[in-house]
């Protein structure tokens, strides 16, 4: 049986918390992130959810990893993540815990599908002042769509098992959102089942994050997406 994530209680959560500690790093929804033991399944699942192909988008060297991304507004998309078999063995463990292939299969085939999302901010260092102990380290990452930074704990894994986003500095640039396939999906809302609802509410309040996740208790950590399509409202597990 995998070992629990412990929580770390975020600095500031008690009591006397002032809801505005962060208020001049707001983090914001980015994108939010199937994990799939391989590309061709992430892809369709989220076909029979959401009745949309979401075509490639592209290889990351540095990571060992490739994707596909569809656009879910004007500032937020899905991505669908998984190792690319082709690649070379990175030199740091991946990011989104997809170096454990068995923890991934074992979420996968349990229905933890959706398994996190990425918050964006324009100081990640202020950022991992605080939270590094939960988010991890910088990384910075040179692509064809910018340069950029991304918080990666040191082991590759999800922070707080994916109750914490992971997050994505683009040094001043916004996400290449429009560039991306656009299937007329709009993102709704994004609903967190935990354990420890009130937890989690604490650390996203003290993140300063803007349109956090819906939480709510549950018996595990479990995500839902409500996604508004061609076709009507569906839900992305």
């Amino acid at each position: 049986m995998r070992a629990r994530a412990r929580f770390i209680a975020p600095p500031g959560s008690g009591p006397a918390a002032d809801p505005g500690v962060m208020t001049g790093q707001m983090l914001e929804l980015d994108h939010i992130t199937v994990i799939s033991p391989t590309l061709a399944e992430g892809v369709a699942h989220v076909q029979a959810c959401l009745d949309i192909d979401v075509p490639f988008g592209r290889r990351h060297p540095d990571m060992g990893t490739h994707n596909h991304l569809l656009r879910l507004g004007e500032s937020v998309y899905l991505e669908i993540i998984a190792v690319n078999p082709a690649a070379p063995q990175p030199s740091r463990p991946r990011w989104f815990g997809l170096d454990n292939a068995a923890v991934v299969r074992a979420d996968w085939d349990s229905g933890r599908r959706l398994r996190g999302w990425v918050a964006r901010t324009n100081d990640l260092d202020a950022v991992l002042a605080r939270y590094a102990d939960i988010l991890g380290k910088k990384v910075a990452f040179t692509s064809a769509n910018g340069d950029f930074c991304f918080a990666i704990p040191e082991d590759g894994s999800l922070p707080l098992d994916g109750a914490a986003p992971s997050v994505i500095d683009r040094l001043g640039k916004p996400p290449s959102i429009a560039a991306m396939a656009d299937a007329r999906a709009r993102l709704q809302r994004v609903i967190l089942e935990h354990p420890e609802p009130e937890r989690v509410i604490a650390l996203y309040r003290d993140l300063g994050i803007a349109d956090p996740p819906v939480v709510t208790s549950g018996s595990r950590l479990r995500y839902r997406a409500l996604i508004e399509t061609a076709n009507g409202l569906k839900e992305l597990t």
